[in-house]
């Protein structure tokens, strides 16, 4: 009988720890979208051009969803060379893949590489900063065909989560005049993530 009660006990704080994870998680991506959507909406600080102005319909976003948050394992590689990620202008950006990540989603596996900005790695402020170009099912579709992004941090561990909910539109989604770092082939996932901004 006593062994019953305890596990009852360590459930209810299992199930309470991972409400409370979940409230968090929420909390988060409301963030994120909330600073999305004042950053758009700001004449003062809105990437949107003069010109592309009446075509702009806003920004959108699939439902929370909470699947779509996953643990990935984080494997540092080692030894790679800078090399410059096409842009959708005429620019071209120096990145080097500074790890890969390996997650299930779905009930698959799947890989995407992770890069850091060799311009921003110089600052200070953004070192830690990591970055995910990738396209999925929905590019070109639901969503940009020139793919999403999500914005990482370098984690002290082995694995890292990456929350889909955050993955975000660049701006040649939007608007003319910028240098949008096209995702390399390598992240391409081939499943629907419908979770982000959309159009």
């Amino acid at each position: 009988m006593k062994r019953i009660i305890i596990t009852f006990a360590l459930l209810l704080v299992l199930h309470h720890t991972n409400a409370q994870n979940d409230s968090a998680l929420l909390n988060d991506i409301n963030r994120f979208q909330q600073g999305l959507l004042n950053e758009y909406s700001d004449p003062k600080h809105s990437p949107i051009k003069p010109g592309s102005k009446e075509k702009f319909k806003g920004i959108h976003f699939f439902p929370a969803d909470l699947k779509y948050v996953v643990k990935a394992k984080f494997v540092r590689t080692k030894d790679e060379k800078v090399f410059e990620m096409p842009t959708s202008g005429t620019e071209k950006r120096l990145y080097v893949k500074y790890a890969e990540a390996v997650f299930t989603l779905l009930g698959k596996e799947y890989k995407l590489s992770i890069y850091q900005s060799i311009e921003l790695a110089k600052n200070r402020e953004y070192r830690d900063y990591l970055f995910v170009p990738f396209r999925d099912a929905t590019s070109g579709k639901e969503t940009y065909g020139g793919g999403r992004y999500i914005d990482l941090t370098i984690p002290y561990g082995e694995t890292i989560l990456i929350n889909f909910n955050k993955a975000y539109q660049p701006y040649c989604a939007y608007t003319e005049g910028y240098n949008c770092p096209i995702p390399p082939k390598e992240n391409y996932l081939p499943v629907k993530i419908e979770a982000g901004v959309k159009f």
